[in-house]
């Protein structure tokens, strides 16, 4: 048999030639017509849409939830009932207890029987032993969990299970190795837990910061009665359910939901030695006010029953002024110079800004570029989030979910509109939004200058400010140059260059060449007008001990 004969290599066309031709058989058709060489741009259109990936996980939602009080779930006193709604369908999920002041009161002589007689006694090595089970129960079921985080936020389901989720259980576990530990956290010191700890948690990241906060109280011997967002209550109801599984002593934690008037009544309610509060800046104020008045004030001597007399310290005829931590609002400056990675830098932008759609106290809303690269960053901070995913939170795929309420969407109009109307060039992805739920675009505003109302305030949406600066000293006063103090980013490839910048911002917490990353060792919280005190680390025991 011949041998075929070897196929001539086409002979390679001039850098000149205006179309670029399939090579065939003389006989067989073109596969694809002649494109010109000017417009053959790599487009990805819908061609290279991801096929749905929806979470299968089952989830079981009641039809209502009640109080959960010493123990036990517990209908309100005064019967009401509010419903809670998913915001990327409008759909109602379920309805929530409205907690009034006589419930909160039940709640908080619940946590005082369980701290006197039962918890606070308890050995550290025991205390840990339940927040060890609570831990596991959590990574068992935090496919499910994950769920209702994201069908009752609005949040990504990736995000709730690959970050929230993880980090939740992994508090419990850091901090059940503290509980019988305390001693040398401080060493030299005899440290002592407070007693009743009133924690009020944020709508952001509902898990996590009941997480945050009830598992350093409980490591410290302390108990807890917990107030979640009122509309992001369903996770706390469950994780309620898990506290039941794994056997914690009743009335160890208390949970009351509602709005503002449940914050209000647990606030100012006379029995609490600790206030915990994550939230805007505005309630945080009111908050320390409200502490802070009751200072110089006696009460009656008849208003103090037995056991009050009993624990009561020189002080007693004055009314109790509770340890106060406030984790507040923040509007980060995240900064890029010229000698920094950028493909990274251009990712930890999109992280520190768009990650749970801008719902982040610490999110990176204020972009401060140097002028040198300036052009570069914008043309790949446009390509980038056009490859965004914007849509049904519960599908795998999506990388921006749903705004958490009305409300909020409401407010990120109305400040994306005043830079608008101040100036500023509006660049949006050109996504199709669903037509029910509430969304909103990722988005960025150049020719923004610090004067402008979205320099200033807090937006908590997926709308990132960009501002150019010329010399690290300049960054630095623009990045300072603002009534928070949350966190910070500083991108640079000069180790150096790092250390100078770190030490002149006036942030609690900056990170270096990356974002939003978190670990339950870190200390975090915020200067100014973004709070006090540190949760997290062996800075956020000290939050919840009394050290002597």
């Amino acid at each position: 048999m011949k041998k075929a004969a070897k196929a001539k290599a086409p002979k390679a066309r001039s850098a000149t030639s205006a179309k670029v031709e399939l090579v065939s058989s003389p006989t067989a058709k073109p596969l694809h017509p002649v494109v010109p060489q000017k417009d053959r741009r790599l487009t990805f259109g819908d061609k290279w849409d991801y096929a749905p990936a929806p979470e299968s996980v089952p989830v079981k939602i009641a039809p209502r939830y009640d109080l959960f009080i010493d123990g036990k779930f517990t209908a309100p006193k005064s019967g009401a009932y509010f419903p809670t709604v998913n915001p990327a369908t409008e759909g109602k999920l379920s309805e929530i207890a409205q907690a009034g002041p006589q419930d909160v009161d039940l709640a908080v002589k619940s946590a005082r029987r369980a701290y006197d007689k039962v918890w606070s006694k308890m050995p550290g090595s025991e205390r840990g032993k339940y927040l060890y089970r609570i831990a596991r129960i959590i990574q068992e079921k935090s496919r499910e969990l994950a769920v209702l985080e994201t069908m009752d936020g609005g949040k990504p389901i990736k995000e709730s299970r690959d970050v929230d989720l993880p980090l939740v259980a992994a508090h419990f576990f850091y901090h059940a190795g503290w509980a019988d530990k305390l001693k040398y956290a401080f060493p030299g010191r005899t440290p002592r837990p407070l007693g009743v700890a009133g924690q009020i948690i944020p709508w952001n990241f509902p898990l996590l910061m009941a997480a945050w906060k009830i598992a350093p109280a409980l490591a410290c011997g302390n108990t807890v009665v917990l107030k979640p967002a009122e509309t992001t209550s369903i996770t706390a109801m469950h994780l309620a359910q898990i506290f039941q599984e794994a056997g914690l002593p009743e009335g160890v934690v208390n949970i009351v939901t509602g709005a503002g008037e449940t914050g209000a009544a647990l606030v100012n309610h006379p029995d609490l030695d600790k206030i915990a509060f994550t939230g805007s800046t505005e309630v945080g104020k009111a908050i320390a006010r409200a502490i802070a008045g009751r200072a110089g004030s006696p009460l009656p001597a008849a208003t103090l029953d037995i056991a009050n007399r009993q624990r009561a310290r020189s002080d007693a005829l004055y009314p109790k002024i509770p340890k106060l931590t406030l984790e507040l609002g923040g509007k980060a400056a995240n900064i890029i110079f010229e000698d920094a990675p950028l493909d990274q830098a251009i990712e930890g932008i999109i992280s520190g800004i768009y990650f749970n759609q801008g719902h982040v106290c610490c999110a990176g809303s204020r972009l401060f570029v140097q002028e040198g690269i300036y052009g570069k960053v914008i043309r790949k901070l446009r390509d980038r989030i056009q490859t965004l995913r914007v849509g049904n939170p519960l599908d795998k795929n999506t990388d921006i979910g749903a705004i958490n309420s009305k409300p909020q969407l409401e407010k990120i109009k109305t400040l994306v509109q005043s830079g608008v109307d101040e100036g500023a060039e509006l660049e949006q992805t050109r996504c199709a939004l669903p037509s029910k739920g509430y969304w909103f675009p990722p988005s960025f505003l150049t020719g923004v200058t610090m004067s402008h109302r979205v320099a200033q305030e807090e937006i908590f949406g997926p709308v990132l400010s960009v501002m150019t600066f010329r010399t690290p000293e300049e960054a630095i006063e623009r990045a300072n140059n603002t009534p928070f103090g949350l966190s910070a980013g500083v991108w640079t490839d000069k180790g150096s260059k790092i250390f100078k910048i770190v030490n002149k911002l006036r942030a609690g917490v900056v990170w270096a060449n990356t974002y939003n990353k978190f670990d339950p060792t870190s200390p975090f919280g915020g200067y100014k007008e973004s709070g006090f005190g540190r949760e997290g680390g062996v800075q956020g025991l000290a939050a919840y001990c009394r050290v002597e």
